[in-house]
């Protein structure tokens, strides 16, 4: 690991954090969604589809710019958030809404999937032995989808730790409030003589999100070792 000074280090824990909050918070909305996508058929289904998977295809700037004017202190979701003392707009919060919503596509898919892959029959047979549809989902479903559970909250955790468009266009890029990494980077990129910095950060960047990954992995297996009483 590569020494960092003091605000290479601000940058990092900052950058764990949103990602970290991006997707603890979005984690019960992403299964929610990704059983309803899964299991469900309702009038405009594919509308929102297409809307859950939109921030994968747009630009970044664009879903940036569609948060600054929603959220913005003007705008209509900003002004009323801020009559209750909340601003998201150029401040760390916001950098994990940003976060959030661009990691949102990857998760949903991965947890999507899972929950497809899961046989409708063992549903069925909890269902004839007296379990309610929460109590299936709890005991049955969920158990089952866990490895894909985990493994869309640690692509959304990757992605969250990279995003960079969305969060420089919505919250700028404030040094110890805004500034992560990717933004981190693209500073020192901007200076004279400073490559060596950038350089230290992108290392430090590829070493978590392999880290991640590989804590993924482990965890995926231990949870179908469970589930085969392995």
């Amino acid at each position: 690991m590569p020494v960092l000074n003091p605000e290479e280090w601000t940058a990092v824990a900052l950058s764990l954090k949103v990602a970290l909050w991006a997707t603890v918070l979005s984690l019960p909305v992403g299964i929610w969604v990704a059983y309803v996508l899964a299991r469900r058929s309702f009038w405009g289904k594919a509308l929102v589809d297409g809307l859950v998977l939109l921030p994968l295809v747009l630009p970044p700037v664009v879903t940036g710019y569609f948060l600054l004017i929603l959220f913005g202190r003007k705008g209509p979701l900003g002004a009323l958030l801020a009559q209750f003392g909340i601003v998201l707009a150029f401040r760390w919060t916001g950098a994990v809404l940003s976060c959030g919503i661009m990691a949102f596509p990857l998760m949903v898919r991965a947890i999507r999937l899972s929950f497809e892959a899961v046989d409708r029959r063992l549903e069925a047979a909890a269902a004839t032995l007296g379990a309610g549809p929460a109590r299936a989902f709890l005991t049955v479903t969920l158990p089952l989808a866990m490895p894909g559970i985990i493994a869309g909250g640690v692509l959304a955790f990757a992605r969250a730790l990279g995003e960079f468009g969305a969060t420089i266009t919505f919250v700028s890029n404030i040094p110890g409030e805004t500034q992560t990494i990717s933004a981190a980077i693209y500073s020192f990129l901007q200076v004279p003589g400073a490559d060596a910095a950038a350089l230290r950060l992108a290392a430090v960047a590829v070493v978590i999100s392999l880290a991640a990954l590989i804590l993924s992995e482990w965890l995926a297996r231990r949870a179908t070792a469970r589930l085969h009483g392995i």
